[in-house]
C-alpha cells in the first residue's frame, strides 16, 4: 500500500456528542505505539449541549497526548452520519492515507488501534471493522442487552443474505478506512443518520473493496444510548432491500452507483442462452436474407445471423467494435431527421431496446416508413420494455417511480410503452401490426443460480401466457410498412386504366370509353399533384 520508506499518515478521528464526562479519557487511552506512524487526532463535537469542546480543547491544549490534535465544533448539530462525513472530508483534503474512526463515548477501545490497523498498512485490507460478534458470548458478557444482541444477529443476517457478504456484524461503530477507498465510494450522498454506517459498508461491497474484521472486546458502561433501535432496525432494512433492489434494476439511489459504466455501448449485454428479444428475432429472421440492425451495440447479433447466411448491416451512435462482423457499418444519430439506410431490398430491419431511447418516436417511426421507398414486404422487428409490468405497476401504487441503469425504468429511456401505446405509435406511423408477444424478466442476467433463473423464467412466461400486458417484462412486435398514400393512388389510378381497357374491351361503347379515359386522366393529374 505505502512505497519502501514512506511513514503512512494516521488519522485517529473521534465523533463526539456531548461526552464531556469520557473524551478526556478516550484520548489518554490511545496507545504510544501509533508514533511509529504519522499519527494525528482529531476531533469534532457535534453541537453538543455541554462541555465537550471545552473540554477536548483543554487537552489539546496542555497536550494532554504526544499527538497532534485538532478541535472542531459544528455550529449545527450534523448528526451521526454527517458528522463522520466531515472526518473523512477532513481525512482526503489533508493527505491522510488511513482514518480511524473513535466514539468519545468510550464504548470502542482506542487500545485495539494498533491491530486494527496493520491489514489497511500492510494493504491486505481497504476497511477494517472491529467485530463484537466475532466470539459467540463475547458480547454478552461485555455487557451489550439481549435484545440488541438478538437484533443485532437477526440484522446481520438479513443484510449478509440480500448482499451477498460474510461479515460477522454490520452494526459496529469501530471502523477504519483507507482514504483510498473513501475516494472510490460517493459516501458524502448517505444518510446523515445512523444507518450511515449500513450504507457505506453497501457501498464497500458494490465497489469490490477489501472488508476485513478482526475481534475487538465489548463495554458497555453507563453511557446514554441516543439510537431508537426501532428506526435505526427499519432504516437498515430499507437501505439494504433498496440495494439489493438496485442490483435487480428495480430501484436507483445514486450513493449506492458505484459501478460506472463502460464508455460507449458495450454497456448492453448480449441475451442468446434464454428466451429474450435476441433469441425470439433470431428464430425468425429467414436465411440468406438482408439485415439492419439498428441500435446494434457491440454487434452481438452480427455473427449469429452470419452464421444464417444473412448480410449484415450495423446502424448505431457509437463506432462499431474491432472484428465485429457486420458487411456494412453506419455511425448515426437516431435523433436526425431521416433514417441513413435506404430499406429498398432490405428483408428485416431489427430494432431491439432501440425505441425508447430516441428523443421522438413518432417521427423516427415516419422517417422508417419513408425509408421502405416502396418495399412493403419488409419487416420490422421490434422489442421495448413494458412499463406495464406488474413491478412497476405495485412501485407506482406504494409511491415508487425509480428510474435505474438498466431496466424497464432505465435512465436513459425517453418513453415508455405499453403493447397498446406502442402499437398505436406504429400503427398512426403507416405500419400494420404482425405479430406481438411478451417476453419474461432476464432473470439469468439478475440471478447467480442458473436453475433459480430458469425456473423463474418459465414461471413468468407461463403467467404472461395468461395476461400478457401485466406479466410481460418487454414488448416484441413484427410490423410491416403499409403502402402511402401516393402509393395507394397511383396502384388506383394504374388499376382503373388496366380495368378501363378491359371494359373497353368487352363493351366497345364510345361514350363508355370516353369516360373512362376523363376518368383515368384526372386520376393521373390526382397523383402527378400528390
Amino acid at each position: 500500500m505505502f512505497r519502501s520508506g514512506e511513514v503512512p499518515r494516521v488519522l485517529i478521528f473521534i465523533v463526539a456528542y456531548n461526552a464531556e464526562s469520557t473524551i478526556t479519557k478516550v484520548l489518554t487511552r490511545i496507545p504510544q505505539s501509533l508514533k511509529q506512524y504519522h499519527t494525528e487526532v482529531l476531533i469534532i463535537d457535534d453541537a453538543s449541549a455541554d462541555q465537550t469542546y471545552e473540554m477536548a480543547e483543554q487537552a489539546r491544549r496542555e497536550g494532554l497526548i504526544d499527538y497532534p490534535i485538532t478541535v472542531l465544533r459544528n455550529p449545527v448539530n450534523q448528526r451521526y452520519g454527517g458528522n463522520q462525513k466531515l472526518g473523512y472530508h477532513y481525512a482526503i483534503e489533508n493527505g491522510f492515507d488511513v482514518v480511524a474512526l473513535v466514539h468519545g463515548d468510550g464504548q470502542y477501545a482506542p487500545e485495539a488501534l494498533p491491530d486494527l490497523l496493520k491489514p489497511l498498512i500492510k494493504g491486505q485490507a481497504d476497511a477494517v471493522f472491529g467485530s463484537r460478534m466475532m466470539t459467540m458470548t463475547g458480547a454478552i458478557k461485555g455487557g451489550m442487552p439481549l435484545y440488541k444482541y438478538v437484533g443485532n444477529r437477526i440484522l446481520t443476517f438479513y443484510q449478509n443474505t440480500l448482499l451477498g457478504s460474510n461479515l460477522s456484524e454490520f452494526h459496529s461503530g469501530y471502523r477504519l478506512y483507507s482514504v483510498a477507498a473513501l475516494k472510490k465510494v460517493p459516501f458524502e450522498l448517505n444518510n446523515d443518520d445512523f444507518h450511515f454506517d449500513t450504507e457505506i459498508i453497501i457501498q464497500l461491497i458494490f465497489a469490490g473493496l477489501r472488508i476485513k474484521e478482526l475481534p475487538i472486546p465489548t463495554y458497555y458502561g453507563d453511557e446514554i444510548c441516543r439510537v431508537n433501535g426501532l428506526k435505526y432496525a427499519w432504516d437498515v432494512v430499507k437501505a439494504t432491500t433498496t440495494a439489493r433492489l438496485q442490483a435487480f434494476h428495480l430501484m436507483y439511489r445514486r450513493n449506492f452507483d458505484v459501478h460506472p459504466d463502460n464508455a460507449g455501448n458495450s454497456f448492453y449485454l448480449p441475451k442468446l442462452d434464454f428466451k429474450s428479444p435476441h433469441t425470439e428475432a433470431l428464430s425468425l429472421i429467414d436465411d440468406n436474407t438482408t439485415v439492419v440492425d439498428v441500435g446494434c451495440a457491440s454487434g452481438y447479433l452480427a455473427l449469429p445471423l452470419k452464421r444464417k447466411n444473412c448480410k449484415v448491416v450495423g446502424v448505431d451512435l457509437y463506432p462499431a467494435k474491432e472484428g465485429a462482423s457486420f458487411d456494412e457499418f453506419i455511425q448515426f444519430d437516431l435523433d436526425n431527421p431521416e433514417f441513413p439506410v435506404d430499406l429498398e431490398g432490405k428483408d428485416y430491419v431489427l430494432m431491439l431496446d432501440v425505441i425508447e431511447h430516441v428523443k421522438n418516436p413518432e417521427e423516427f417511426a415516419e422517417s422508417l416508413h419513408r425509408a421502405c421507398k416502396g418495399n412493403w414486404n419488409i419487416k420490422l422487428v421490434i422489442s421495448t420494455g413494458n412499463i406495464g409490468f406488474i413491478i412497476p405497476r405495485l412501485m407506482h401504487l406504494f409511491g415508487q417511480f425509480n428510474y435505474g441503469k438498466k431496466g424497464i425504468l432505465d435512465l436513459t429511456h425517453t418513453r415508455l410503452f405499453t403493447f397498446d401505446s406502442l402499437r398505436r405509435l406504429l400503427e398512426e406511423s403507416g405500419f400494420v401490426v404482425l405479430s406481438e408477444k411478451g417476453i419474461p424478466a432476464p432473470f439469468p442476467h439478475a440471478a447467480s443460480n442458473r436453475k433459480l433463473a430458469d425456473f423463474l423464467l418459465n414461471l413468468n412466461d407461463k403467467f404472461i401466457s395468461l395476461w400478457k400486458e401485466l406479466f410481460s417484462y418487454q414488448i416484441f412486435v413484427v410490423v410491416k410498412p403499409k403502402p402511402s398514400l401516393p402509393s395507394l393512388l397511383k396502384d388506383a389510378v394504374e388499376h382503373s386504366r388496366l380495368k378501363g381497357l378491359a371494359l373497353d374491351a368487352v363493351v366497345p361503347d364510345r361514350a363508355l370509353s370516353g369516360t373512362t379515359h376523363s376518368l383515368e386522366r384526372e386520376l393521373s393529374a390526382s397523383a402527378s399533384t400528390v
